[in-house]
């Protein structure tokens, strides 16, 4: 009972050198004591609960494997929410990748209202056919998706400031666009 308690005494770092020499309590305290925070931050980013509990169970893993090749340096919670966010990454180009459709099916892939305008449909059939790819996500990850600017920014890998500028510039270059087409 004592080694327990010493356990959730100790910080992530030695947490993380403890797991690699595979001691399973040391796991066992890392995971109970950062498994939701993990969960949480997948959860914020990729907006499924199935996927977040997938990179949050995947991180994990690779905090086992890995942890050899950790350097203590007082960063460890750091070291996993890098772990975590570079999962999110890859399970969100994973999906960007398996749902990809062609441009004329775009509108029966996405559900609308039973009274939703074709305009919407026309306006994202023309985001696909003039804008860049980035700009294209970035304005179908806001408006469709709902997600947050810093998310995105987070999952594109780009500064804040630059998602904001593309939406705003994306949104204007549609405008002259569908002027006169609405």
């Amino acid at each position: 009972m004592s080694e327990e308690k010493n356990n959730l005494k100790m910080n992530e770092d030695i947490l993380i050198q403890r797991i690699a020499l595979n001691d399973r309590e040391a796991f066992n305290c890392l995971y109970s004591r950062l498994y939701r925070p993990v969960y949480a931050y997948a959860l914020s980013v990729l907006k499924n609960k199935e996927d977040a509990e997938d990179v949050m169970q995947d991180c994990f893993l690779k905090i086992r494997a890995a942890a050899h090749t950790y350097t203590p340096n007082g960063k460890g919670k750091a070291w996993i929410f890098t772990i975590a966010r570079n999962l999110c990454r890859m399970k969100f180009r994973q999906k960007q990748r398996s749902s990809q459709i062609p441009l004329e099916d775009i509108g029966s892939q996405l559900v609308f209202e039973p009274n939703t305008d074709t305009s919407l449909k026309l306006t994202l059939e023309t985001a696909f056919r003039i804008l860049s790819d980035q700009d294209h996500q970035i304005i179908l990850l806001h408006a469709v998706s709902d997600m947050k600017f810093r998310d995105i920014a987070g999952i594109m890998e780009l500064p804040l400031p630059t998602v904001l500028s593309k939406y705003h510039r994306g949104l204007s270059k549609l405008r002259k666009e569908l002027e006169g087409k609405l």
